[in-house]
């Protein structure tokens, strides 16, 4: 695969630029409707603007700003001074500016609310390059997790070889150490560039006492006033993340318990191995090499729980934890003794972080469902992958943010179908790493109820999308990636990934031998819980031989879908931007 554009043969010379000629039925209608003449002026854009792409506030001067910003086509003879002709309104419905997102729109959601009330764009194992036993531990994959906006960063620290400095690794495993305080450094350096909002550090503890003092002074040094430390004692309620704008915050067990506990192992359950939580025939089995089938008789020794959620230990050894380490720790976390109904107490005098793992979550929320919404109101959950994903893949977000989980922790490294769906939930908001939770995650109902995800609720909105045509895999996409002998057989799979009862997948046939696919096919999507709803996108080439290959992907947020005719750029397998890839689509909800 290649971002390079080939000239190889004749066929490629052309740059398959598209013209009024491959414009969909539907746009060139829509086009006739809106115009005179065959051209659209200012006045006519306007009503399209309005009427077909909801955006009501739109003005002449807006429409005429677009008509401007296509003087580039004056030389093609598709430009008029009093408006555009239909090649050149097809241009601007597949330009960059006419996306399915706002791209002005920004942070948006009311962010003063304590951090509770958020979805966190959350990392697991952060420091990890690849597999979870024998990848190279690095600052590299933290710097990038901090880029894409991820805000909180999960670090296991360790005693180094010779027990007198601090490294970052993941534990009885084959992966090679970094230093703590290159990955500290490195979180104070980019921790700001995607988001001003705050970073979490969550800390998997495996210090002796002097080194856990030590590691109070890196932190403090190197965070300096950036960092947020209240004191020893629990929060009575989390700050919000506009108060804690450009701020680091510690969290961890407090330290009391490590000498008794560091050691012990958690057991998965045996009846849960190999379960995933996706429903595989909406989810799709992945598509890259990463795959989530787990191995069920490789786990032995593996320890699926973390340190910082054993039960206590001897509360004597309070007396030799390091007590600037235990200041430094800003939202406290462990589950503490007693069972599940014990871990989900709400305390009304504070609050605390509790993690669970994913075959945890997916057995408490059968028992517990409605007990693991009222707990996060006010406290965090933490979900992390089961121990047996040595290849770093992941499980399916939703099962936690439907029980209003906020940080639902992943395996950035992990690409793949749930990772999709995650960089889908985290473009919403501005992309700033919080999304604020819908309000019946948050409130209780008329009779003191909180919601139900297993109940089966009436159908609130149905989102109708039309598949029309996508074109630039000429450019981006070398002419033999996907088949050695003649153009692509593209089709298109759309679908929701959301609560159990929206969670759909479809496909359109594929168009045989051309770069340049035109579907023009629509799908109707009826949705209980839109506020909880992705649209996710793939593209693929039918292949009768071989696996099908992997043509593009992309998800989004239906709460902030924009209505219309769109053109929707596609991303790699890794969810870095084609440069050219691009489906027009069309979005209405009914």
């Amino acid at each position: 695969m290649s971002g390079h554009t080939y000239r190889v043969c004749c066929c490629f010379q052309r740059r398959f630029t598209i013209t009024a000629a491959e414009a969909p039925p539907e746009i060139k209608v829509m086009f006739d409707r809106y115009s005179e003449n065959g051209l659209m002026d200012a006045e006519h854009l306007r009503r399209f603007l309005i009427e077909v792409q909801k955006q009501e506030n739109a003005t002449v001067e807006d429409a005429q700003g677009i008509i401007e910003g296509l003087h580039d086509l004056k030389h093609l003879n598709l430009f008029h001074r009093k408006g555009i002709h239909l090649d050149a309104f097809f241009r601007f419905l597949f330009g960059d500016a006419n996306s399915p997102l706002s791209p002005s729109i920004g942070v948006h959601h009311d962010m003063t609310a304590p951090l509770s009330h958020y979805f966190i764009h959350t990392g697991h194992n952060s420091y990890l390059t690849g597999n979870q036993l024998s990848s190279d531990c690095s600052d590299v994959p933290i710097i990038q997790a901090l880029q894409r906006g991820v805000r909180v960063i999960e670090l296991d620290i360790w005693p180094n070889s010779t027990k007198d400095n601090v490294d970052v690794l993941h534990g009885r495993t084959l992966t090679t150490p970094v230093e703590l305080i290159k990955c500290l450094k490195s979180i104070k350096d980019h921790a700001f560039s995607a988001s001003e909002y705050p970073v979490v550090i969550t800390l998997e503890d495996h210090l002796t006492p002097d080194l856990q003092a030590k590691v109070a002074e890196m932190v403090t040094q190197t965070f300096g006033e950036i960092l947020f430390s209240p004191g020893s004692e629990c929060l009575k309620e989390f700050p919000s993340p506009e108060s804690l704008k450009k701020r680091i915050i510690i969290s961890t067990k407090p330290p009391k318990e490590y000498l008794q506990s560091k050691e012990v192992k958690g057991k998965e359950d045996e009846s849960q191995k190999g379960k995933d939580l996706a429903d595989e025939g909406a989810w799709g089995k992945e598509v890259t090499d990463i795959t989530t089938d787990a191995k069920d008789d490789t786990d032995e020794g593996m320890d699926d729980q973390d340190v910082e959620d054993l039960d206590d230990g001897d509360p004597k050894s309070q007396q030799i934890a390091a007590p600037e380490y235990k200041r430094l720790i800003a939202i406290h976390a462990g589950k503490g003794k007693g069972g599940l109904r014990d871990w989900l107490r709400v305390d009304p005098d504070k609050v605390r972080r509790l993690s669970l793992s994913e075959q945890e979550l997916e057995k408490a929320v059968i028992t517990h469902g409605k007990e693991i919404v009222r707990f996060t109101q006010r406290n965090i959950l933490r979900v992390y992958p089961k121990g047996i994903r040595f290849d770093s893949s992941n499980y399916n977000p939703l099962v936690g943010w439907m029980h209003g989980a906020q940080m639902v922790a992943f395996n950035m490294q992990g690409y793949g179908r749930s990772l999709w769906v995650m960089h889908g939930m985290f473009k919403a908001n501005g992309g700033c790493g919080y999304v604020k939770k819908p309000d019946f995650l948050l409130n209780l109902g008329s009779n003191n109820e909180v919601f139900d995800p297993r109940a089966t609720l009436p159908v609130k909105t149905t989102l109708k999308v039309t598949v029309y045509m996508g074109e630039g895999w000429h450019l981006d996409f070398r002419p033999t990636d996907f088949d050695p002998y003649s153009p692509p057989d593209f089709y298109t799979r759309v679908g929701i990934a959301g609560v159990p009862a929206d969670t759909v997948m479809k496909k359109t046939k594929p168009i045989e031998d051309n770069w340049v696919p035109a579907w023009n096919e629509e799908f109707e999507f009826p949705l209980t819980v839109p506020e909880l709803a992705l649209l996710r996108i793939e593209v693929h080439e039918y292949d009768m031989s071989e696996k099908d290959d992997f043509g593009g992907q992309t998800c989004l947020p239906v709460s902030e879908l924009r209505s219309g005719i769109r053109a929707v750029p596609l991303h790699s397998q890794k969810g870095e931007k084609y440069k050219s890839v691009k489906l027009l689509m069309r979005f209405d909800f009914v």
